[in-house]
């Protein structure tokens, strides 16, 4: 029988485990949102890591059902956000002592990597994929909007920033507009699904949007932006939205940050020469960025399966596989 890999992942806002084979196919995974009480932006640190201890032992069993645990060579987990000296966040050690637990009871290696590790290996290294030895990795997510360039080594990936913003992420922009408009936290998912609709009418093309006035214009200056601009005025108009739609808000929003991240890709790509661009994280699943994206002239973007972009172990269970194939030394970190 084929070796297992299983991966758990435990961030902020997602619940996540998953099981991928030795030729690096995700035979099964289970991620779920955390439960945000209505009207919050999010949750405190004991709360996720109190939900993430409660839902695991479940999880763990249900992918089991389809995984047989005795051919699970080793496990990876997500310790930390990022690696980098310092980084922490309470709520991974609700995944890393259920991996350790786990991996003791199956006397098998038990892998540590970061958050963000995790989301790259999840869209660079599914089946069919090597990762390239200089890639630009765009981590999009609810608290992360960096550029990185991004190489594989002995421990994960080794990463440099080298753009992004310089304040509150993208996810936070939209999660915050959502919410002063009344939307559930997170709130991306129903943003995008109102701006996909305008902007379909429109073909995609983004120059025939009505200008509603309310954003500002958003620049890069070598490959770094600043978002909280925009979200001053997005929070005024949700106060006094005058006259002006909000789906027509919302799409001139999507729009402006898929022009955003684009123009960033096509200099920065320029700049270091990269081999490869990718996408990860919660706001590159959006189906309206996708289709910006895959319509511009300016950079060839991979995003891989929407499912992967946002928090999920099939990252980890991957970098897990692919420690342990090369005989490296990352177990019990």
């Amino acid at each position: 029988m084929k070796n297992l890999y299983l991966g758990i992942d435990t961030s902020n806002y997602r619940t996540s485990a998953a099981v991928v084979d030795s030729e690096g196919v995700i035979l099964t995974q289970k991620a779920v949102l955390l439960d945000v009480p209505e009207g919050k932006r999010g949750l405190r640190q004991s709360e996720a890591f109190f939900m993430h201890s409660n839902r695991l032992p479940g999880y763990i069993e249900e992918i089991f059902g389809s995984a047989d645990p005795a051919c699970i060579k080793a496990v990876g987990v997500s310790e930390r956000p990022r690696r980098i000296e310092g980084s922490y966040m309470p709520c991974f050690l609700a995944g890393v002592n259920a991996a350790k637990e786990i991996a003791a009871a199956l006397k098998v290696p038990v892998y540590c990597f970061s958050h963000q590790e995790g989301h790259a290996a999840a869209v660079m290294e599914s089946v069919g994929n090597t990762p390239a030895q200089n890639t630009l990795f765009f981590h999009l997510s609810g608290g992360t909007t960096e550029a990185l360039l991004c190489s594989p080594d002995d421990e994960g990936y080794r990463m440099e920033i080298v753009g992004g913003t310089r304040d509150i992420s993208a996810g936070q922009l939209l999660d915050r507009f959502g919410v002063a408009l009344g939307m559930p936290f997170p709130s991306g998912g129903y943003l995008d699904d109102m701006a996909y609709e305008v902007i379909e009418k429109a073909g995609f093309d983004t120059k025939k949007l009505p200008k509603t006035g309310v954003l500002p214009k958003i620049k890069c200056e070598k490959g770094y932006f600043n978002l909280s601009g925009a979200e001053t005025r997005l929070m005024r108009y949700a106060v006094d939205p005058g006259d002006v739609p909000a789906a027509d808000v919302i799409a001139e929003l999507f729009a402006s940050i898929s022009g955003l991240l684009i123009n960033t890709v096509a200099y920065l790509s320029d700049r270091y020469s990269a081999d490869k661009i990718y996408m990860a994280g919660g706001v590159a699943s959006s189906r309206t960025f996708r289709a910006i994206a895959q319509r511009s002239s300016l950079a060839d973007i991979n995003f891989g399966a929407s499912e992967l972009s946002g928090d999920n172990a099939a990252g980890t269970a991957l970098l897990a596989k692919r420690i342990d194939e090369t005989g490296n030394s990352n177990s019990g970190k």
